[in-house]
This record gives C-alpha cells, structure tokens and sequence, in this order.
C-alpha cells in the first residue's frame, strides 16, 4: 500500500499458489447467459472491434470463431460463495472502495484492446496464459466511432505473460493492453472512485430531502422595467443569497456518505425468503449455523452509524460490537453470542434477503 497502491503498478509471480479459478470456463460461460448477470462479447476483426450485450445464449456462443474475442462478465462475486471469498482476499482495502470481482474468459487473441482505467484494479490470472502490456504514456486520445474506448496509440513500454496464480496490479491512469495467448479466464479486482460530478450530485440529491427555506422572493417598491426581458439584479442578488443560505453538518454529510457508498448497483434487487422463518427460529438457526450477508449487500459503518444497502442504521443498546465484525468480515461464524437488539435488527434484514443463516455447504448459486 505505501510502495505501489495509486503510484505504480506490480506484478506478482505466484500471488495465488496453487490457484483454483472460482468458475470454471463452462460455469463462466454459462453465466454470461443468465439475465440477472452483466455480460458484453467484445470481438475484434483486423482493425475492427464490436460490442455485443448480453445474456447470450450457448448457440450464439458457439456461432463464435476461434479467434479473437472474449466474454466479460461483472460482479462474479455475487453470483458465486466460491468468487465472494477471492474478493475476500482483498478485504486490506476498505470494503466501500470495492467495485466487483469480473472474469475474462477468452480465446487466443482475444481482448478488449489498449484501454485507460480510471479506477485500480489487480489483475489475477487463473486458468491459461495472458500477455498484459502497459505504457504510462500520456496520449489517450481514443479510435473515433467505436462502441469501446480503444486507444488510437499505444506504445507498450513493459510486458509479460501471466501464468494460473500470477497478478499485476495497475493504478489509475496506467495504459495496458491484455492478449490471450491461450484459452484463459481473468479475475479483475476493480474499485470505485468516485468522480467529483457524482458525489456533487449525490449530495444534492440527499439535501434536497432536508433542506427547508421558508422565505419567498419579493421586491417591493421596484420601478418599471425597462427592458422586460433582462433578469432584475435585484432577483439575481436573491438568488445568490438564498443559494449561500443552504448549510449541512458533519453528522450530514457523513450519513450522506454512509448511503452512498453502500447503495447497491442500479441492476441489484434483493429476494426475500420464500418461507420465512420466525424471528425466534432463525436466531435458533443462525446461532447454530452463523449468518452471512447475502453475496450483493454492502454493510458499511461510520462511528456509531451502519449502512446497509443505502439505508442508515443507529443499533440498539450493545449491538454496535457485533455489527462490526459482521461488516467488516461479512460473517459471523456459530455459535454467535449476541444481545436481543441484534437478532431483532438481523431478522429484518434477512426477511428483506439482505442475510441468511450460513448454508452448510456452500455452491455456486
């Protein structure tokens, strides 16, 4: 972190030894199918590249030549206990820095051509080989007319070929270029960074709930227009002041942040349980079992506040200890010990499908 993390890349030989791709090829394959699942098809033709979105079907995928594409597909980690836990691996950074964990599967030559990323990500190779080049070269100008944000230059000044196990970390702004040298799959870490303009408008969205002005303009004793299409100083000065009037607090903007960074996906919906159990059954059971966060929940906390999907939460009496633990590993396991203010708080988190009691073995869903 105090060597590398936003200042220059690393590659580690062996980060991951033995390796063990949390999907296999077919399972990767196969997601890229579902319709809950993000998945794009990038394909490249001589100089020509092409964007499909998905789900796709087996007989598109297999309509495919041997050559030079790749599937992607986004937040593996919520799909997968098996990818959730290779994301865990990660956890040295803050869990509301974390983006997803996405898989490249893709055929020799296959990728997504030199791109620029604004936001760090580890790039982990499992199955196969993939040649990675990087340039910080600062023209990043990009091929007019594509689907895809292709540099239009790019001089490779480092490259290597990753084997199973072996990952480069690259921070902002680092030019790379990834090519399948064989049938491979890539595991790409990536984190949010939020841009200036959104937490703006984020954090004018959330005022607008809370902000109260009682005031109206008025503007007694004017004199006539003379030109009636020009906006009176007068008005423009209100303006100003009622816009200079507007004030927030730290506890504000700090419950501002909790929202906002914990806030799921646009696409991510929640299901709850089909057949609900008793408060006093599932405290039984998750005392038994242990509880989870389901694999697309974010529990973030700030002080004495926690954030779950969005929604700001003050714990009971003793409950804020346990809270932690359950943020920050996304687990608690059995037998949990913990005061009624808990169970009271975790039961209506799960009737909303936001955790459930551990599974005793647990799969891919």
């Amino acid at each position: 972190m105090r060597r590398h993390w936003q200042r220059r890349p690393l590659l580690v030989r062996g980060a991951f030894s033995p390796f063990e791709d949390p999907l296999s090829p077919a399972e990767v394959l196969a997601l890229a199918g579902d319709e809950a699942a993000r998945s794009r098809l990038v394909r490249r033709r001589g100089s020509r590249w092409t964007v499909e979105h998905g789900p796709f079907t087996r007989a598109r995928l297999k309509q495919l030549p041997r050559r030079d594409w790749t599937v992607l597909v986004q937040d593996t980690n919520h799909f997968s206990a098996r990818a959730e836990r290779l994301l865990a691996e990660f956890k040295f950074i803050p869990h509301a820095r974390v983006d997803d964990l996405m898989v490249s599967y893709a055929v020799p030559g296959g990728g997504v051509g030199p791109h620029v990323d604004s936001y760090d990500v580890f790039l982990l190779q499992g199955h196969g080989q993939r040649r990675w080049q990087i340039s910080r070269q600062r023209d990043t100008a990009f091929v007019p007319g594509l689907d895809l944000r292709i540099l239009a230059r790019f001089e490779p000044e480092e490259e290597w070929v990753l084997e199973p196990g072996d990952m480069l970390y690259l921070p902002p702004n680092v030019s790379h270029h990834g090519i399948a040298e064989t049938q491979c799959l890539t595991w790409s870490v990536g984190f949010r960074a939020p841009s200036d303009a959104e937490l703006m408008r984020g954090f004018l969205q959330f005022l607008e709930d809370g902000v109260t002005a009682e005031g109206q303009y008025a503007d007694p004793g004017g004199r006539p227009a003379r030109h009636p299409g020009a906006i009176p100083p007068r008005l423009l000065d209100y303006v100003a002041r009622t816009a200079r009037s507007i004030r927030w607090s730290a506890a504000e903007l700090r419950d501002f942040a909790g929202r906002f960074l914990s806030e799921p996906k646009a696409h991510v919906f929640f299901e709850p349980p089909a057949r609900a159990l008793s408060p006093a059954r599932f405290a039984a059971q998750a005392r038994r079992q242990g509880i989870e966060l389901d694999l697309r929940s974010r529990l973030l906390f700030s002080g004495s506040m926690f954030y779950m999907n969005g929604e700001p939460v003050r714990p009971a009496a003793g409950a804020a200890r346990i809270l932690r633990r359950l943020a920050d590993a996304r687990q608690l396991a059995a037998p949990i010990a913990a005061p009624p203010g808990f169970w009271s708080l975790a039961h209506a988190w799960y009737l909303q499908g936001f955790l459930h009691p551990s599974a005793r073995e647990e799969e891919t869903t």
